[in-house]
């Protein structure tokens, strides 16, 4: 029992939980990070966190033809946290190693773009 504990510990391969607060000094340490937000387009369009990529949930087999490198460290979020933990585990299936669930934009209160870039 001990050695499947000890074992499920060290695996990076699993969706880690990233507080905003956290997100957002890691992100001005200017760490590569990549955002990613897997809510629809119009939704994205309407507001969305500063230099993240839309990808929707619906489409997130098609994540790797975007971002190929599976050791990224990728940060992903929706609109209140269920979309990005389906996204996010549906991504370590892949083989993403860093997927990190940001939860929902709802909780982020750094400021937001709109439009479509």
């Amino acid at each position: 029992m001990l050695n499947l504990l000890s074992r499920k510990s060290e695996s990076k391969n699993s969706v880690k939980r990233m507080s905003p607060d956290e997100a957002k000094k890691r992100l001005d340490a200017n760490e590569p990070i990549v955002l990613l937000d897997v809510r629809e387009k119009a939704e994205y369009v309407s507001g969305h966190i500063p230099n993240s990529i839309n990808l929707p949930l619906s489409q997130i087999q098609t994540v790797g033809g975007i971002l190929p490198d599976k050791n990224a460290t990728i940060f992903v979020y929706c609109l209140s946290g269920g979309r990005s933990q389906s996204a996010a585990s549906q991504m370590v299936k892949m083989g993403y190693q860093n997927i990190y669930n940001l939860g929902g934009i709802s909780g982020w209160k750094y400021g937001t773009v709109s439009g479509s870039h």
